[in-house]
């Protein structure tokens, strides 16, 4: 009975490492399209 009640994953630890490395991964795409904006020459 004990082991019905105990889970076999806990998930919580991998589902907080998995969304820290998306948002990183986000600010980095972010940061390498905001630098591709913005490296444009200038005409003169």
């Amino acid at each position: 009975m004990i082991s019905q009640m105990i889970p076999l994953v806990n998930w919580s630890y991998g589902v907080i490492l998995i969304a820290s490395f998306a948002v990183v991964c986000l600010g980095l795409v972010l940061v390498v399209l905001n630098l591709m904006k913005n490296d444009k020459k200038k005409q003169e």
